[in-house]
């Protein structure tokens, strides 16, 4: 099922699992974004395809190389379906669900931009499918994450505010996550609140499935997160870029390090006075991020 709204196509298909999923389509309709790769976004934990929507509205009507990009709900998160099996919130059902999506697409081959649950889901594919990417964009994750960042997720998460209002959750980021993003405007922490929060029945909620924290619920700082190495390994013949932001608790800088010395081509990013994860739609991240895809042939 397809339909056209305000710069994008909504399509919904069908996991291997039978669950409804959905996606955004950006600059399908436009025929000159057929002779540029595509862009699949891939958003983190909690999140959903609205996290990309000014990167991919900038993208898809650039006047020069316009693309066509897709921006995914996964499994339990936006205007896809939520899982009755929480086992099915993880990392390989998940990358499936991806490539189910590029499957129904009609994508063979894209540039990839994951930002944090989605940068490790980049990973997976990698294995699973390597021929499919030609670019990678690894926004705030690598191979280890930090157990204290991931604590810090796992607590704001569960706390899972309820606003009063949209000004209350705009309020609400801004007192929890200011601190770590100096760099944005209030019209940025507008677009988060909207992005994060979604209004159902009258009520502003969190829009995710709050199963998905149930394995967070375990870790402990003394927890030891296993780490990726072996699946970064399948990026090193592929084109990356990783973005760090300057105050993450995620990706820390001696991993962000080791990630250039493994993939000696891999285009280092800071992202200053942004945290955990960065706007990709910033002038400073549009500018970074267009240079590299525009240099994947």
């Amino acid at each position: 099922m397809d339909t056209s709204t305000n710069g994008f196509e909504e399509r919904f298909f069908t996991a291997s699992d039978g669950l409804r999923l959905y996606a955004r389509d950006y600059g399908h309709a436009d025929p000159s974004t057929r002779k540029e790769l595509p862009i699949v976004c891939m958003p983190g934990l909690s999140r959903n395809s609205r996290d990309f929507h000014l990167l991919a509205t900038r993208l898809s009507t650039q006047p020069d190389r316009p693309r066509r990009v897709i921006a995914l709900d996964y499994r339990g998160r936006g205007r896809s379906a939520w899982d009755q099996d929480p086992g099915h919130y993880a990392l390989p059902v998940e990358a499936e669900d991806v490539l189910t999506a590029c499957t129904a697409l009609d994508i063979q081959q894209a540039i990839f931009i994951g930002t944090s649950r989605g940068g490790l889901i980049a990973h997976f594919l990698a294995a699973m499918r390597p021929a499919i990417l030609r670019g990678v964009i690894l926004n705030d994750i690598g191979p280890v994450i930090e157990i204290g960042g991931l604590l810090q997720i796992r607590d704001y998460l569960d706390a899972r505010p309820r606003p009063h209002s949209w000004d209350d959750a705009v309020q609400n980021l801004r007192r929890v996550h200011g601190a770590a993003f100096p760099a944005i405007d209030p019209s940025d922490w507008t677009d988060m609140a909207h992005a994060i929060f979604a209004d159902k029945g009258g009520m502003i909620v969190a829009d995710f499935d709050p199963a998905l924290i149930q394995p967070l619920r375990g870790l402990t700082e003394d927890t030891q997160v296993p780490d990726l190495w072996a699946l970064f390994e399948g990026l090193k013949p592929v084109p990356l870029m990783a973005i760090r932001g300057e105050h993450s608790t995620i990706l820390s800088q001696a991993t962000f390090f080791e990630m250039a010395v493994r993939h000696p081509g891999m285009a280092a990013v800071t992202a200053q006075g942004q945290g955990h994860a960065p706007l990709l739609h910033r002038p400073d991240m549009m500018a970074v991020i267009r240079h590299f895809i525009d240099n994947i042939n």
